[in-house]
């Protein structure tokens, strides 16, 4: 005789799980089409910009959709050239490059001390911080406008980096500040008892323990930053000095009626591909970090 152990099945029950299979199928289904439908909205247009740079502006306006007559990069040539798009790109990468060094530098500094160590007025300086977050930058405009005429920066590239770790600090502070937290502290102690020094223990084992805070944060300050235009508009006059966006800008304005949407279009596709780029190579870095940083 053959023994058997059903476990008994509450009436409804099977029910229930079928209902919660649509559910769920259902969910998903209507995720994956706002999702599509997204993914359209964004690759539309990017797509359409591409095809547009290797137009002329009687092509554009012909036939908004169609393809080129012919491929060809003069109007990049036009943008990088003529249009200065080149210098432009030049200072912009000198700016956010620098900026985005001393940025990350000066925030894991702030950030490990105000996580690792007590002392009084920590928790006011990391409030601070958190303020600095909340603060609208077109109300610091003015202000910035005069410190840095008063210091000798303005219309310069070093006060344009100044103004952009400041305006990043903040941001780079409260997201590292978790990662810092949550590292052990017997790590450092056992790096002082082989004896480093407090210089050493940072760079040498803390600072590499928090690299997915780190990949994440200088990710995200670089697209901040590389799009960056109130900013440039109001502390950056000087033509010789513009970044990226304001050349853009500036080469849309000098054209008044005759616009060569063609050489636009392409200048347009040069601000951006640098962006997708860094997307592209750290994406799946930059997944990793944010979630590592939501289950600490």
């Amino acid at each position: 005789m053959k023994l058997t152990n059903k476990t008994p099945v509450a009436p409804g029950h099977a029910d229930r799980k079928a209902q919660e299979t649509r559910g769920d199928k259902a969910v998903a289904g209507i995720s994956h089409a706002l999702l599509a439908l997204w993914a359209l909205m964004v690759l539309v247009p990017l797509a359409w910009t591409l095809l547009s740079s290797f137009k002329t502006s009687k092509e554009i306006f012909a036939s908004p959709f169609g393809l080129p007559e012919q491929w060809s990069f003069k109007n990049y040539v036009t943008a990088w050239d003529t249009a200065g798009i080149g210098r432009y790109f030049f200072n912009t990468v000198v700016v956010v490059g620098c900026a985005l060094v001393i940025v990350m530098v000066l925030g894991a500094m702030c950030a490990y001390v105000l996580a690792r160590y007590a002392f009084r007025g920590s928790r006011a300086i990391y409030y601070l911080m958190l303020a600095g977050l909340t603060f609208p930058i077109f109300l610091a405009i003015v202000p910035l406008f005069f410190i840095l005429k008063n210091i000798g920066l303005l219309n310069t590239l070093p006060g344009l980096i100044i103004v952009y770790v400041a305006f990043a600090l903040p941001f780079t502070v409260f997201f590292l500040f978790a990662f810092f937290k949550a590292l052990p502290h017997e790590i450092a102690e056992a790096a002082q008892i082989d004896g480093a020094g407090e210089w050493r223990t940072f760079f040498q084992v803390m600072l590499p323990m928090a690299k997915p805070g780190l990949a994440s944060v200088a990710i995200f300050n670089f697209l901040g930053l590389w799009n960056q235009f109130l900013i440039p508009v109001a502390i950056n006059t000087n033509s010789e000095n513009y970044v990226l966006s304001q050349g853009i800008a500036a080469f849309a304005g000098q054209q008044g009626y005759a616009v060569d949407f063609g050489s636009l279009f392409a200048a347009a596709v040069i601000v951006v591909v640098p962006v997708l780029i860094a997307y592209v190579l750290f994406q799946r870095q930059l997944q990793g970090s944010v979630s590592a940083g939501t289950m600490k």
